[in-house]
C-alpha cells in the first residue's frame, strides 16, 4: 500500500526543513505498523524565497520526496489540485508545511482509512483563537449552512485523508473556481471525523489575512449555489410591494388631511435604499458572471516551472465508474 502526504508551501524556507523532519520520523514508525510506503508531494507556489531550492535538496537526500514547482503564485486551491493530481498513493493525506497540521495525526487517519472510510477529517478546535474570531467563524458557518447545497462544518478544512476512489472523483471536477472544502463535502463518500487540539505554527506568520479570508469565505457562499441569486428577486418583489404599499398610505393621508409636507426627507432616503439594494444585487449579479467568464476561458489552473515527477496516470471518467 502507498500513502501519498501532499504538502502545499509557499514561502516557507523557515519551516520546510523541520516540517520534513518532524514528518519523515513519523512516517518511519508509520510504514512498519501498516505495512506501508509512504511518499511527499510537496507543491511549491510560486515562493518568492528559497522554498524551491530547499525541496530540490530534501528530495536529492530523501528518494521518497517528490516535488512541483509553479511558474507563480497561483493558490492554495490550485497547489492541492496538482498536489493530488501527481499523488499516486492508495490513500492521499493533505497538511500545511506550517505543522500546524500535526503529523502524529497521519497514523489515526490510517487506522480510521483501514476500517472502510474514504474520507477520514481532521477537525481542530478553537482553543487559542481570538474571540471575536471564533464569534465570526460560527456565525459564518450557521449562516453558510442555510445556503449552500452541502454542509460545511466549523473547524474542519483541508486536513484529511482521501481514499483513491475519493481522490480520482475530485479530479473528476476540472471547475476553474475552486473551494476544496465544498468539494469534497459535495463528492461524499463515507466520511469520519475528529477533533484535535489547535496547534501554533512552527515559525513565521499566517498567510491568510483578513482580507482572504473574506473572500475566501465568499466563494464558499457562492461556489455552490445560487440562491443568492434567489434571494434578489424574493427582495425585489418585497420593496415592490412596500412601494405599493407605501403610496396608497401617502394617497389616502393626502385624500383625508391633504398634502401638509413635500416629503423630502422620505423621498431622499427611500432613493438612497433602492440605490444600495440596486448596487449589491448588481455586485451579486457580477460575481456569478465573472465566475462563468473564467469556466468559458478554460485556462489552466496553474503552469509548473519545475518537477521530478510525472503525473501518473488517471482513470477516464468511464473506468471511474466501472470501479
Amino acid at each position: 500500500m502507498l500513502i501519498s502526504i501532499v504538502v502545499p508551501c509557499f514561502n516557507e524556507e523557515e519551516i520546510i526543513g523541520r516540517f520534513h523532519d518532524h514528518v519523515a520520523t513519523e512516517l518511519e514508525s508509520l510504514a512498519v505498523e501498516f505495512s506501508a510506503e509512504f511518499e511527499l508531494v510537496y507543491v511549491d507556489d510560486g515562493s518568492h524565497d528559497r522554498t524551491l531550492s530547499l525541496l530540490e535538496g530534501i528530495a536529492a537526500a530523501d528518494p521518497r520526496t517528490r516535488y512541483v514547482s509553479f511558474s507563480r503564485n497561483f493558490g492554495k486551491e490550485a497547489a492541492m489540485l496538482a498536489g493530488l493530481q501527481h499523488a499516486g498513493g492508495d490513500a492521499v493525506v493533505i497538511m500545511d508545511a506550517d505543522l500546524q497540521h500535526p503529523p502524529e495525526l497521519v497514523g489515526r487517519m490510517l487506522r480510521l482509512y483501514d476500517e472502510g472510510f474514504d474520507q477520514v477529517v481532521a477537525r481542530r478546535t478553537r482553543t487559542g483563537d481570538r474571540v471575536t474570531r471564533t464569534v465570526a467563524a460560527r456565525a459564518y458557518y450557521r449562516l453558510i449552512n442555510r445556503f449552500v447545497d452541502v454542509e460545511l462544518v466549523d473547524g474542519v478544512g483541508d486536513f484529511r485523508l482521501l481514499s483513491r476512489r475519493t481522490v480520482d472523483a475530485v479530479l473528476e471536477l476540472t471547475e476553474y473556481n475552486r473551494f476544496s472544502k465544498g468539494l469534497f463535502a459535495w463528492v461524499g463518500f463515507r466520511t469520519t471525523t475528529f477533533e484535535y487540539e489547535n496547534a501554533r505554527r512552527g515559525q513565521g506568520r499566517s498567510k491568510w489575512t483578513f482580507g482572504k479570508l473574506l473572500n475566501y469565505g465568499l466563494d464558499g457562499l457562492i461556489s455552490f449555489n445560487d440562491k443568492p441569486l434567489r434571494a434578489a428577486l424574493y427582495l425585489g418583489l418585497l420593496l415592490v410591494s412596500l412601494a405599493g404599499a407605501y403610496a396608497a398610505w401617502i394617497v389616502g393621508v393626502a385624500l383625508v388631511n391633504g398634502v401638509d409636507t413635500p416629503g423630502y426627507v422620505t423621498l431622499l432616503v427611500t432613493v438612497t435604499a433602492l440605490a444600495g439594494v440596486q448596487m449589491v444585487m448588481l455586485g451579486l449579479v457580477g460575481e456569478y458572471v465573472g465566475r462563468i467568464y473564467y469556466e468559458v476561458k478554460r485556462r489552466p489552473h496553474f503552469l509548473v516551472k519545475a518537477t521530478n515527477t510525472p503525473v501518473p496516470h488517471r482513470p477516464s471518467r468511464g473506468e471511474l465508474v466501472r470501479r
